[in-house]
């Protein structure tokens, strides 16, 4: 009995110890794999470098290594994409992404984002490739995987004209201390630096370093870095004028070009590569064949359900040829269909004037509210300078609150308004889009300073100082996605990016991006987040408030100029809205004479306007406020009071109401810029649906205020174009 027992013990322990030598030699095979692997790829041996890869995923494959098939996938993702056969490289990528689901392998996340990263600057997404290769980053410290992060990052920039942060990540790479790839990295590094050196017309500069990567590439025998190495040094000695030299390295390229190795490494290549793809597909037809087989051996089960299915379907079949030959049923259906195709279209044709109804409604309804809302902050405005007592300068702003709360939701409203009734047309104006974005951010900063949130502004200073577009839109844009950005976070950080991607003759495309780290958004919720009074749930309408229209604005407007909105969120972690727009600018900029002011250098003492306005009470308002800053005005109750008014005498400005009895503010400005026109005249109204300010703008006015108006911006407007033509006059 013993003897057994110790024989059973030695039995086990052989066992173990051949599946443990079994194990170490199949560590070692993988490695060495590897290691060929890597050097049939920098010798540009595609066809050896594929047979190596096909080892290693059979290795995989038989051992059911998930970590080492990943590995080879994204080995044959990255080959494929260097050889410019992105389809495959995408196949190969997108086999790896099936594979992390279920396996926890944080080099291979790094990995698999380094090569999303990748295939995302081979289709010209820069700015997207750069933050790829962030994350992958941060998920691995491999110092072969940090190296082709700085490699690829360099490219990047390179792109898109950052030849500071590219050429600094190059040299890094010249003198990487990479266990695997020091060689071939300081060879690339080389040959972009020189690439980079003759785009600042440094040739000599250029030549050292492709000479360098000649070096290095000859003796390491990296053939496709050879060929790049010639063709560069024979293009800069041939713009520097050395043409003797540049003829050499032709010469030398013409024979690499020509040698029968070449032509037969190329059909080599493509053969291997094929067959790669062949076996890899026949492998998932294999597969689904033994699946078929196995299905097929159930078959015998389901014989009985598939004769009662056929008799089945024999019956419904019948039933219907006898249907289709009944005549008399046919003709039947045919006038019933008639008549309910006519009741739906009544039923359209009611929906349609409803809905005509619905928007003449919403329009005359929130025109209307303007102005008692205009005395509601007015007087509100006005009270609260009158140096109130505490408890009444409580209730005061108060009231200035909801006043202007009340009026944000019936902008938003009668925004939505226009856009469902098609009234909106961009503009094409000439503005500053540091400006606007500037502008936006300093409205916004107390509302950040109150959730203490950092607000930022990262524009890009090779944008064109003057564009031509929307600025009043774009404002909107930035206005709702930064308030929105600001509501939802809260001892964060919210940042408005402002870059170039490219930059043509007269126009140039940028990219607009606002992030934040605040509450983020689910992946249900970002299904709806751009319908109306959409705010992911009820919770959060509670907890924030608002409307839920401002990302519908901002979808519609954007629409507007051709452009899209796109969304990145990840709850608990913030959100990203990032869209990209066209804009034309002047090419040929003249010298600028700033006329730019400052509230504070508005000398408002002593200036005399006009007021058209017709209604009492906003009259009264009107002038109190002008009063307070020791303005006089005269008051016209219509349009044709105003021309003869301003024909009699001698005004700084004319604020001019749109909406009036007689003849409308746009008509009496034409009227009044056919003997003036040079006064500034500023347009006050509560916009409707039909209003257009294009057309304010094409009647001769200067700017437009809306009603009801905050009080600084009134007063801004004002200054400004006083101000502003009193300086240009005298220019």
């Amino acid at each position: 009995m013993g003897e057994k027992s110790l024989l059973l013990v030695c039995i086990v322990l052989c066992i173990q110890f051949t599946f443990a030598q079994s194990d170490g030699n199949s560590t070692s095979d993988v490695k060495t794999i590897f290691n060929e692997f890597m050097q049939y790829r920098h010798e540009n041996k595609v066809d050896k470098a594929l047979e190596t890869l096909n080892e290693a995923a059979n290795i995989a494959e038989r051992n059911e290594d998930s970590k080492l098939l990943l590995d080879t996938y994204h080995q044959y993702a990255r080959l494929f994409l260097e050889e410019g056969d992105r389809e495959t490289a995408v196949f190969y990528w997108d086999r790896a992404s099936i594979l992390l689901r279920d396996t926890s392998y944080s080099y291979g996340e790094a990995f698999h984002l380094y090569l999303d990263a990748a295939l995302r600057f081979d289709e010209g997404n820069n700015f997207q490739a750069l933050k790829q290769l962030e994350e992958s980053r941060k998920l691995s410290n491999n110092r072969n995987l940090t190296n082709n992060i700085l490699l690829l990052e360099a490219s990047i920039y390179t792109n898109i004209e950052k030849y500071d942060d590219a050429v600094k990540n190059l040299h890094a790479l010249i003198v990487n201390s990479d266990d695997k790839e020091r060689a071939y990295l300081a060879t690339r590094a080389n040959l972009q630096l020189a690439r980079i050196s003759v785009t600042l017309d440094d040739l000599e500069d250029g030549i050292i370093h492709s000479k360098a990567a000649l070096e290095l590439a000859e003796k390491h025998g990296f053939s496709k870095e050879i060929k790049i190495a010639y063709e560069q040094l024979s293009s800069i000695y041939e713009a520097s004028g050395n043409y003797d030299e540049s003829l050499v390295y032709a010469k030398g390229l013409a024979q690499i070009k020509d040698s029968i190795f070449n032509v037969e490494k190329a059909k080599l290549d493509a053969d291997a590569a094929d067959k790669i793809r062949f076996d890899h597909q026949m492998n998932e037809l294999n597969k689904l064949q033994a699946k078929n087989e196995e299905l097929s051996e159930s078959k015998n089960r389901s014989e009985i359900t598939a004769i009662l299915t056929s008799a089945f379907l024999t019956i419904i079949s019948l039933l219907a040829v006898s249907l289709f030959r009944n005549n008399q049923i046919k003709l039947k259906t045919n006038d019933l269909l008639y008549t309910k195709n006519k009741e739906l279209e009544l039923a359209r044709d009611a929906a349609v004037s409803a809905m005509r109804a619905k928007t003449n409604f919403l329009s005359t309804v929130t025109h209307e509210l303007r102005t008692p809302l205009y005395a509601v902050t007015g007087l509100t405005h006005l009270l609260l300078e009158e140096n109130p007592s505490e408890h009444q300068k409580e209730h005061l702003k108060s009231l200035k609150f909801s006043g202007e709360y009340l009026l944000n939701f019936i902008n938003d409203i009668l925004q939505i308004n226009k856009i469902d009734a098609e009234k909106l047309e961009p503009l094409n104006i000439e503005f500053k889009l540091h400006k606007v974005l500037e502008d936006v951010v300093e409205s916004l900063q107390q509302n950040a300073n109150e959730k203490k949130t950092k607000l930022i502004l990262d524009y890009d200073p090779t944008i064109p100082k003057k564009l031509l577009g929307d600025p009043i839109k774009l404002s909107q844009i930035f206005m709702n996605l930064v308030g929105n950005a600001l509501k939802f976070t809260k001892n964060g950080k919210v940042e408005v990016l402002a870059k170039m991607l490219k930059k043509d003759e007269g126009q140039v495309k940028l990219y607009f991006e606002v992030r934040d780290n605040g509450i983020g958004i689910s992946e249900d919720q970002q299904k709806n987040i751009f319908d109306s009074f959409e705010q992911g749930s009820i919770q959060i309408n509670r907890e924030y408030g608002g409307t839920g229209l401002g990302l519908t604005i901002v979808k519609s407007l954007l629409g507007l100029f051709g452009s899209t909105i796109h969304l990145e969120s990840e709850l608990g972690h913030g959100s990203s809205f990032y869209f990209e727009m066209d804009l034309d600018y002047e090419s040929k900029e003249g010298e600028e004479i700033s006329f730019e002011l400052n509230p504070e250098e508005f000398q408002f003492k002593g200036l005399h306007v006009l007021v058209v306005e017709d209604n009492k009470i906003n009259q009264v308002i009107t002038k109190k406020m002008l009063t307070k800053k020791e303005i006089s005005c005269d008051i016209a109750n219509n349009g044709n009071e105003a021309i003869d008014l301003a024909k009699k005498n001698t005004y700084d400005a004319i604020l001019m109401d749109i909406h009036m009895p007689g003849i409308s503010g746009e008509e009496a400005t034409r009227q009044i810029r056919k003997f003036n026109k040079n006064i500034p005249i500023i347009a006050l109204t509560a916009i409707s649906l039909d209003d257009s300010l294009e057309s304010f703008y094409e009647a001769g006015c200067n700017d437009v205020v809306t009603k009801p108006f905050k009080p600084e911006v009134f007063y801004q407007k004002i200054g400004e174009n006083i101000f502003r033509s009193k300086m240009e006059g005298s220019v």
